[in-house]
């Protein structure tokens, strides 16, 4: 994933909202959200380059998401894939919170990541790049391709949509997230963080959003779920420029523990 916003125990009947864009080349191959037929414990996308996930949900109720960490001066030269780490929690019997830990403890074995994990343990967050373990208590979280919370502009406004979408009637909360995921506005370059990439690339992963034609956004997910644990992943791919591709909602089992209110 490039973008995650993660709203914990805001909504009185979805406990845990999760919104997400995930921006890839589109040479890579990829898998729409699905029940994975070697491995049916999970649930989501799936890379078929490195046989990971972005972002996963499993049967047992619990669910991860990874992000990189945007920094082309520290790269590993045989890295393991970060989607692995988004596979192995959720085939796995480890709780969040020790496996976000071990992750973090093993970070040199990957390029930079970020790694929300959640299940009745809690939900917890960690990076190879700083800032800890830490648990991820009632609010609205974001994260993009630095540590959580670095307010870069689509962390702003899309925690800032999020949190509108989320004060609508209930059956107006999807449309209005998919809308904010679809948020394709620039950024003033005064705005724009410098990750070593270069100008012309910063301006081009600024938005929430982002067309093109060799790179851009691959898929938007929304994980919705109730205080009883049902819930509904749902997952719109995008083609070249933006252009639809599909639509699907996928019922999940969502149990965790999204500690106390605010």
């Amino acid at each position: 994933m490039c973008l995650i916003v993660l709203a914990l125990g805001v909504h009185p009947q979805f406990p845990m909202v999760l919104a997400a864009n995930r921006d890839e080349f589109f040479a890579r191959p990829t898998a729409p959200a699905a029940t994975w037929t070697d491995l049916p414990q999970i649930t989501g996308g799936r890379d078929l380059e490195k046989g990971g996930a972005w972002l996963a949900t499993s049967a047992r109720g619990a669910f991860a998401a990874v992000t990189n960490f945007r920094d082309p001066a520290q790269r590993h030269p045989k890295p393991r894939s970060r989607g692995a780490l988004v596979a192995d929690f959720l085939t796995g019997a480890v709780s969040a919170m020790s496996y976000v830990q071990g992750a973090v403890e093993q970070g040199d074995r990957y390029d930079g990541f970020n790694l929300i994990a959640g299940d009745d343990s809690g939900v917890w967050y960690g990076s190879n790049r700083g800032g800890g373990l830490s648990r991820l208590r009632s609010g609205i979280h974001g994260l993009s391709n630095h540590l959580l919370g670095t307010a870069w502009p689509k962390v702003r406004r899309a925690t800032a949509a999020v949190a509108a979408a989320l004060a609508l009637p209930d059956d107006a909360i999807e449309t209005a997230m998919l809308h904010a995921l679809a948020d394709d506005a620039a950024a003033s370059d005064a705005e724009l963080p410098d990750t070593g990439v270069g100008l012309e690339w910063e301006r081009r992963l600024a938005p929430a959003f982002i067309r093109g034609t060799a790179y851009g956004t691959r898929c938007s997910t929304l994980v919705i779920a109730d205080a009883d644990g049902r819930g509904t992943l749902t997952e719109r791919t995008f083609g070249i420029d933006g252009h639809v591709v599909a639509t699907l909602r996928i019922p999940i089992s969502m149990r965790v523990d999204v500690g106390s209110q605010l």
